[in-house]
């Protein structure tokens, strides 16, 4: 099991430290203005309906969990690869959101090794920023929540 998971380490960190463009957001993410404040109608529609797409706005942008968790994470998350917890594993993820949102970040920004497989620092993808980080967090917490 250790073997598999330094192998699976050396291989991460090879592709994760190969120089590379990163794949290019979609144009909403990190790029266009923030949306208009939904009406009080259109959020209590959403609401009833059960829709909720986390993001985390900022100044001028607004940060959709769902395309960072795509552009990023869906690699390992999707799939289990190298101990991942998988999207809407709520098995998987319910020890994980037990010991907070702080924990989640920290393990998330600065990577993390456990028992049971390895996070590498913002999946490889240092040009994250913090605040899509968090969308990410935010989106893979709410829909893996027990």
């Amino acid at each position: 099991m250790n073997r598999l998971i330094l192998a699976l380490w050396t291989a991460l960190s090879v592709v994760a430290c190969k120089p590379q463009d990163p794949a290019p957001l979609p144009p909403e993410v990190g790029t266009s203005p923030a949306p208009a404040a939904p009406s009080a109608a259109t959020s209590d529609v959403a609401a009833a309906a059960g829709d909720t797409v986390p993001t985390v706005a900022t100044a001028a942008t607004a940060i959709v969990g769902e395309d960072v968790y795509r552009k990023a994470c869906a690699t390992c998350h999707a799939t289990g690869l190298a101990g991942a917890p998988k999207l809407g594993d709520a098995a998987d993820w319910g020890p994980r959101l037990a010991q907070g949102e702080a924990l989640l970040f920290e393990h998330a920004t600065k990577g993390f090794t456990g028992k049971k497989g390895m996070m590498p620092p913002k999946g490889g993808f240092m040009t994250l920023s913090d605040d899509e980080v968090r969308a990410a967090i935010e989106y893979m917490s709410t829909a893996s929540a027990p």
